[in-house]
């Protein structure tokens, strides 16, 4: 029987042997770290961390080592186990506003580098092909291109008419919220969208007329009316009948009026309703009206063309809301 003998290839040797010897380094290094951290420069006293505060304190003399640290723990609390799960998160917040809430990826249209240098002309058609999958991959079934669609229908919108990103969030949620809900079939992507937005305006605070919506909408002013009815009803929408007073910052703004003129369009509309002048009326109507009567009355140059341009409506309108306003204020004795 042979006996086998193994021998050791003296360079592997030498690299282990300079392994072992990088690893003691290391910890005798990282040791010396610890030990630095945690022993106060002063008194050499034993240091600990204050998170309430974000201090680094010396706990025999009391010195400050470090101040204003960053606190690298959630901003929430959780009080137990399924909560803190529900909680847990990681990257970007989410977001209504994304078919898929932003938590995907995307690959940028500039054909360049991380240093910012361009790309070789293969490259370039790499990168061409891996954005045409990912795109497809990001949108798999129809449901999610419809969504896809929709919501970049209502980012397009809320951006032509000045609308808050608050607006942007609620029309989404109610766009998905009807696409749940199946009322969609038989009514147009564009028409859902556009009536989600005029009603998540309403909601907010922030309204615009239906004539301002249809202007910047793919679909007829009489497509969304019949499309808004149908969602509030559908989905119990809370949307309250605007306020004319909501309308009048947006339109002396627009006109550069004073405050002084704001505040008198806004009481003139608090008399209207008092008298009861305002039901049945557009509340687009009586805010221009009484825009234009406040500007006349706190001596302000303001033409009924120019208030017309801004609010969309007809100056006739104006004229007959403007008349009805002020015989309004001398039925109570305050002109």
């Amino acid at each position: 029987m042979s006996e086998r003998i193994w021998t050791r290839n003296p360079g592997a040797q030498e690299q282990e042997q300079t392994t072992q010897n990088g690893r003691q380094e290391a910890e005798t290094e990282q040791e010396d770290t610890k030990g630095d951290t945690l022993q106060c420069p002063e008194c050499g006293g034993h240091v600990v961390t204050d998170d309430e505060h974000g201090e680094t304190v010396c706990n025999d003399c009391g010195l400050v080592v470090t101040a204003d640290s960053v606190d690298r723990g959630p901003e929430w609390r959780a009080f137990d186990a399924r909560e803190k799960d529900e909680k847990s998160r990681v990257g970007a917040p989410t977001t209504n506003t994304m078919h898929d809430k932003g938590l995907s990826t995307n690959i940028d249209w500039r054909d360049r580098d991380a240093y910012g240098n361009s790309l070789g002309a293969r490259q370039r058609q790499k990168m061409q092909r891996l954005r045409k999958w990912n795109e497809r991959f990001r949108t798999r079934d129809s449901k999610e291109r419809n969504l896809k669609q929709a919501l970049g229908e209502i980012d397009r919108m809320a951006s032509a008419l000045g609308l808050p990103e608050n607006v942007r969030e609620t029309a989404s949620v109610i766009y998905r919220r009807a696409l749940d809900d199946d009322l969609l079939p038989g009514r147009s992507i564009e028409g859902v969208a556009t009536s989600c937005t005029y009603a998540a305006a309403r909601m907010a605070g922030v309204p615009r007329s239906l004539d301002e919506i249809a202007e910047v909408s793919r679909v007829e002013k009489s497509e969304v009316a019949r499309t808004y009815r149908y969602i509030a009803r559908e989905l119990s929408l809370e949307v309250k009948p605007a306020d004319p007073e909501q309308y009048v910052p947006r339109f002396a703004s627009e006109l550069g009026l004073s405050d002084e003129s704001k505040m008198r369009a806004r009481q003139l509309l608090k008399n209207a309703k008092e008298k009861g002048v305002h039901s049945g009326k557009s509340p687009v109507g009586l805010a221009a009206a009484a825009v234009y009567a406040a500007a006349l009355l706190t001596n302000e140059k303001t033409t009924q063309a120019a208030v017309s341009d801004v609010a969309d409506i007809s100056e006739v309108t104006i004229r007959n809301r403007y008349h009805e306003l002020l015989e309004a204020e001398e039925n109570l004795g305050l002109v």
